[in-house]
């Protein structure tokens, strides 16, 4: 099944494995590849621009992983097909930076509303002071989630009418209202819930589809 793959989502699925592995490697040695590769917050003293790049192929852990190959593994293929090769890859990072780069927008309007422009210093949950700029070095993303829910969205553009299967209730459910029910789920956790998980990049990877799909 996998020798089945169209070139790109298949390659992009290696790609993802094999940094993950390499992850895991250079982590033993004391080496985060996330505090290297990872996207920054734009005004941490570590952001550089082709970090909108890198973080995609960075993962937290294995379920991180999983979940997002798993998705493209089940859309990607479909969308490649229906695409062609060099479309899909071009959609693939258009989503992926612009995802990048709306969590970058969400984190610097949370940055100057929240007043943290007028301190030098922070104080961590356990306590300690630490410099603003290293702090801010902590607002890392990582993760192809955002180009991931863009190829979800293109998946739901391509085939509306097409029937997935939901895990959990196990009911059929049309591709458009799948697509819609996700891209609801993720605007309501953005603005109600807190957490590590950077919605705004998952809504902006379907923000920036529309954009290169037509």
């Amino acid at each position: 099944m996998f020798k089945q793959l169209p070139p790109v989502t298949k390659n992009l699925l290696i790609i993802n494995g094999i940094v993950f592995l390499a992850q895991l490697v250079f982590g033993q040695r004391g080496t985060d590849l996330a505090a290297l590769l990872g996207l920054h917050f734009v005004l941490a003293p570590d952001f550089a621009p082709w970090q909108l790049v890198t973080y995609m192929f960075l993962h937290a852990d294995f379920s991180h992983l999983f979940f997002n190959m798993f998705s493209l593994w089940m859309f990607g293929r479909i969308v490649e097909q229906t695409l062609g090769m060099r479309r899909f890859l071009v959609y693939f990072f258009v989503c992926g930076v612009g995802a990048g780069i709306c969590q970058e927008l969400w984190q610097l309007a949370d940055y100057y509303i929240s007043g943290m422009d007028g301190y030098t210093t922070v104080v961590d949950p356990s306590g300690l002071t630490m410099p603003m700029a290293d702090y801010l070095n902590l607002w890392t993303t990582i993760g192809a989630s955002g180009a991931c829910y863009g190829v979800l969205l293109a998946y739901g553009m391509s085939y509306p009418e097409e029937r997935i299967m939901l895990l959990i209730p196990p009911i059929p459910i049309k591709a458009k209202y799948f697509v819609v029910g996700y891209g609801a789920i993720e605007l309501f956790s953005a603005f109600f819930t807190n957490g590590n998980i950077a919605h705004f990049a998952h809504l902006g990877g379907m923000l920036f589809g529309p954009v290169s799909y037509t």
